[in-house]
């Protein structure tokens, strides 16, 4: 018979191995959405001569086809159909489809405009935003180092109107959009998993995107089909591209701790800094540089408020009596 104290550290070790290998796998995931998700400019870029509405219109329609085929390939139908009787759950997500539209279009028109700079700004100051939104909406409550980030953020916004000569409504529309689509995407909880919900969310913006295209058509013309063959290509690949790395996201999500997540989703940001500054050549006055720090700065205040705050969660669990407050998402 074995030795029931060499036997506890090694059934400790075969425990630890799966939890390792669903860390290292949730890292992959996490990395490859939020990289995807970085090079974004670039492929819409690609997508030239369209325009960022007619982009957003096929993005639309193609997501949606999309996602029909994974629910066909995963037999997924009979668990959509379930949420289509839901009301809660259908006009939830009919709002955050109104808002991913909103973020989308602003994304676009960012890239094609010239403002991927101010784009990666918005996602930069999401966090930020999202700790706002928890004040405001949710009612819930901040700590110290919180509200230090959340005021250095402010005295960085004011620092970035001067850089831009006025306030930069496009990372302001991309940042609450997608801090307010979050809070939706809340109400659902685990109820909604990341297909039907795109699936749900596309189908309430078909109307829209078929609208939009129509108008497009009559006014500055539709560009798929007529330009090459190649372009036609990336213009249906939209609906890959946007529902890939969502899945990714959402498969990371279930597999890495809070704290992991929130050092990963700076990844997005900073390679869309970078393709705007570096590669796209945006300008990049003092007063912007002066910005971007004072923005990365309160970032680093919350990044590191949240590190202590997941440790002191942890001692907590293992049976700590030191209260900790909640971390605010």
């Amino acid at each position: 018979m074995p030795d029931s104290e060499t036997e506890q550290p090694a059934t400790a070790t075969a425990a630890a191995k799966p939890l390792a290998e669903r860390q290292r796998s949730g890292l992959i995931f996490a990395i490859s959405a939020y990289v995807l998700w970085g090079i974004l400019p670039v492929y819409f870029l690609s997508l030239a001569p369209a325009s960022a509405f007619e982009i957003v219109g096929w993005r639309v329609l193609f997501s949606l086809v999309f996602c029909a085929i994974l629910l066909t390939v995963t037999r997924a139908w009979r668990t959509f159909g379930a949420l289509l009787t839901d009301k809660r759950v259908l006009f939830t997500m009919g709002v955050a489809g109104a808002l991913i539209y909103v973020n989308w279009q602003t994304y676009v028109f960012a890239t094609v405009t010239g403002n991927v700079v101010e784009a990666a700004l918005g996602y930069f100051i999401n966090p930020i935003v999202t700790v706002f939104l928890g004040v405001v909406v949710q009612r819930e409550r901040l700590r110290v180092a919180q509200w230090v980030a959340v005021g250095v953020s402010v005295v960085a916004v004011a620092v970035l109107a001067v850089g831009y000569g006025s306030l930069p409504w496009i990372a302001f529309l991309l940042a609450f959009s997608f801090g307010f689509y979050g809070l939706i995407k809340k109400r659902v909880g685990g109820a909604v998993d990341a297909v039907s919900g795109l699936t749900l969310e596309t189908m309430w913006l078909t109307p829209v995107a078929i609208v939009q295209l129509i108008v497009v058509s009559a006014t500055v013309g539709i560009t798929i089909g007529t330009i090459s063959v190649w372009h036609t290509i990336l213009l249906a690949a939209s609906g890959v591209v946007t529902v890939v790395p969502l899945l990714f996201f959402a498969s990371a999500s279930r597999r890495l701790p809070l704290v992991y997540m929130g050092f990963i989703q700076y990844f997005a940001p900073f390679i869309q800094f970078f393709v705007g500054v570096v590669i796209l050549h945006e300008a990049m006055p003092v007063e912007r540089w002066v910005g971007f720090a004072i923005v990365w700065l309160s970032l680093l205040i919350l990044t590191v408020d949240m590190i202590i705050a997941a440790r002191g969660t942890r001692r907590a669990l293992n049976g700590s009596t030191e209260a900790v407050v909640p971390v605010v998402e």
